[in-house]
């Protein structure tokens, strides 16, 4: 096998084509892990699986518990926005801190922090990615021709329930403004009973909306790149192998708004047949994957000495690699594109292949007899 790896941000590629392919169709191996004395958890590869909302104007889509229970064993969310033009995403905050990437389009965003009295518009494009934290009010706006998708992972350890975002959005039919009706609403804005009768009553929409042309928003606001969002799919400053892709990292240093959501990021695109080399995260965070682009093979290994998943990915796909298991991929002939979110705003890498690895470390007399070979 021809490999080469490099040595950037402690993170390896080996370029080459393996041996001989895992004999193996998705979900084959899909082993039980323990978390101390608690309930043993299967790993699982799955598409999301519920439908929160679906209309014209798009759709929300999550990934359930009960298809994937290491979201609530490890207190996870994950969630898949879809805008189609001219779609509004009423505004609304979640009880969790989030990283939301753009899978596709291009999307006018708006975000407004707690006890802040300027809002933030931003225009993000595929590729992008922002924090946003438990309590921001959030909106979304595809202004463009074609559809918009937007990926959203976190933490959901302040959530109510582990697991699935719970969305408080601010009016429709489901909304604040309608829970606390037309008598609070009255009093608390000054109005008389018809206005706020039309304000408790008049968006009949429920999280998303489908506007008319010509409705101008907002502009985007000044110096928010670098600030407020990052672009995690350019190349430049990643680590990058020829002919077998690079990986891209967002952490605190590049995005400092990420402290605050204590989340970071990572973007993994391999050319065909090339292979992530295998690889832990050493301060104990937890990582969730979803395959932007593309197919392939991952392997998750544990402390029991085989494999805790081995399954095929494609395009879709998401999965969870618990704290400390060891994790490596190969792409198939088409290639395949990761995006990851890690539960430490400045995670640890540590490799098990390449210049950086423990192997590499590790004076000769000690492999000779780790591995008992002369």
């Amino acid at each position: 096998m021809m490999m080469f790896g490099i040595s950037n941000s402690n993170y390896n590629f080996i370029n080459s084509k393996p041996d001989s392919p895992i004999e193996s169709s998705k979900h084959i191996l899909s082993l039980y892990i323990s978390f101390g004395d608690k309930m043993e958890t299967k790993m699982v590869v799955e598409k999301a699986d519920q439908t929160v909302f679906e209309g014209n104007s798009g759709g929300y889509y999550v990934w359930s518990n009960s298809k994937v229970p290491l979201l609530s064993e490890l207190k996870l969310g994950a969630g898949k926005l879809l805008l189609h033009p001219l779609a509004f995403a009423l505004p609304l905050y979640t009880d969790s801190n989030k990283i939301c990437f753009v899978l596709e389009g291009t999307i006018t965003f708006g975000l407004v922090t707690p006890n802040c009295p300027e809002e933030k518009v931003l225009l993000i494009k595929k590729g992008d990615a922002v924090p946003i934290s438990l309590g921001v009010v959030a909106w979304w706006f595809n202004g463009g021709e074609t559809d918009a998708v937007i990926l959203i992972l976190g933490d959901t350890i302040k959530a109510q329930v582990p697991g699935p975002f719970k969305l408080f959005v601010a009016t429709g039919v489901q909304g604040l403004l309608a829970g606390f009706q037309t008598d609070f609403v009255s009093k608390t804005f000054g109005l008389d009973k018809k206005e706020s009768e039309n304000i408790v009553n008049s968006q009949q929409g429920a999280l998303l909306v489908k506007l008319d042309h010509g409705i101008r928003f907002p502009q985007p606001s000044k110096d928010t790149k670098g600030k407020l969002y990052a672009n995690i799919e350019d190349p430049s400053g990643a680590v990058v192998v020829k002919g077998g892709g690079y990986v891209n990292f967002l952490l605190e240093e590049k995005l400092p708004m990420l402290s605050e959501v204590g989340l970071s990021a990572m973007f993994v695109k391999l050319e065909g047949n090339a292979m992530l080399a295998p690889s832990y995260v050493a301060d104990g965070s937890v990582k969730i994957s979803y395959v932007s682009k593309g197919r392939g093979r991952i392997k998750v290994v544990g402390s029991e000495g085989k494999p805790a998943l081995e399954s095929k990915l494609e395009e879709g796909d998401l999965f969870i690699v618990p704290q400390f298991f060891a994790v490596s991929a190969i792409a198939d002939d088409c290639g395949i594109e990761l995006f990851a979110v890690l539960t430490s705003s400045k995670p640890v890498f540590a490799q098990l292949a390449g210049n950086t690895s423990v192997w590499n470390a590790l004076s000769p007399v000690v492999l000779q007899v780790a591995l008992n070979v002369c």
